[in-house]
């Protein structure tokens, strides 16, 4: 039990590096948009979401979201807009991994025997991104 408990953290990990990196990679993109569509506010909020500690990240990547749904992807030049489209697919697909990963986890950890005796070591608690999902209509 307690090799399949430090298996799960060990994917709970992984799947936040890759939630982080898509994130990261968004925010790389947002910027470019900004640069393109002239969009102070837009490059503010994609260097307060890139930079904001984890405690602030969710509010962060929503401001993000409800910016980047306003842009007119119309608008964008052709490499950029299957870009932007791009990096919210992957945010998608890594934050529903991570999800999928701390809810197994969470699983695990509310076992008694794995309450009774502790078996989660020193390991955090895996928390949950509530981020909202961009629209990926085309």
């Amino acid at each position: 039990m307690a090799n399949r408990l430090d298996r799960l953290h060990v994917r709970t990990d992984a799947a936040w590096a890759a939630l982080e990196a898509a994130l990261a990679r968004r925010a790389v993109v947002a910027r470019a948009v900004a640069g393109v569509t002239a969009d102070p506010a837009l490059r503010s909020a994609a260097d307060a979401a890139e930079h904001a500690p984890r405690v602030a990240r969710e509010d962060a990547e929503n401001a993000l979201t409800r910016l980047l749904s306003e842009v007119d992807r119309a608008v964008l030049p052709d490499p950029l807009a299957p870009e932007l489209l791009d990096a919210e697919h992957r945010l998608v697909i890594a934050r529903r991994v991570h999800g999928d990963a701390v809810r197994d986890t969470l699983v695990q950890r509310r076992r008694r025997a794995v309450r009774w005796f502790k078996l989660w070591g020193t390991a955090a608690r895996p928390e949950y991104l509530e981020i909202a999902e961009p629209d990926l209509a085309p």
